[in-house]
């Protein structure tokens, strides 16, 4: 298989509010938008795709219809503690406050309208007992 593309889909209830959640405070636009699904494209990095689906579309399995457990979207960003104080300001539900972690990430977990985690992290320099987990292309500086 060659991938041509790769986005995360959310199942909810609330097509409009979720879908203008991520615009608000995401920085997507709505590249399909109808009453039952929205595709959204980052502005910022069109490579970057987010889907919302309404929870109980046809097109969805009726044993998978308004499952959203064991999912946390994660957005890599350039300055997560702008990010974060950005959210904060913005009333974005905050999950885990914004902290450094030995495995080489700074990060801090929102939640969405629908429960969903959102971790939004940037790279750190790993501790010396996580730099021999890396491959040596991914080891952050």
């Amino acid at each position: 298989m060659r991938p041509m593309q790769y986005y995360p889909l959310i199942q909810t209830e609330d097509v409009v509010g979720t879908s203008s959640f991520y615009q608000r405070h995401f920085g997507f636009r709505p590249m399909f938008e109808s009453d039952w699904y929205v595709h959204l494209q980052s502005v910022a990095e069109p490579s970057v795709n987010l889907a919302v689906l309404k929870h109980d579309h046809e097109t969805i399995p009726a044993e998978a219809r308004g499952v959203t457990q064991g999912v946390i979207l994660t957005f890599e960003v350039e300055d997560v503690d702008a990010e974060d104080a950005r959210l904060r300001a913005e009333g974005v539900s905050v999950v885990s406050k914004l902290r450094s972690e030995d495995h080489g990430q700074r990060h801090a977990i929102y939640r969405d309208p629908n429960g969903i985690m959102i971790d939004v992290i940037t790279p750190i320099p790993p501790a010396p007992e996580f730099q021999a987990d890396y491959a040596a292309e991914a080891l952050p500086a």
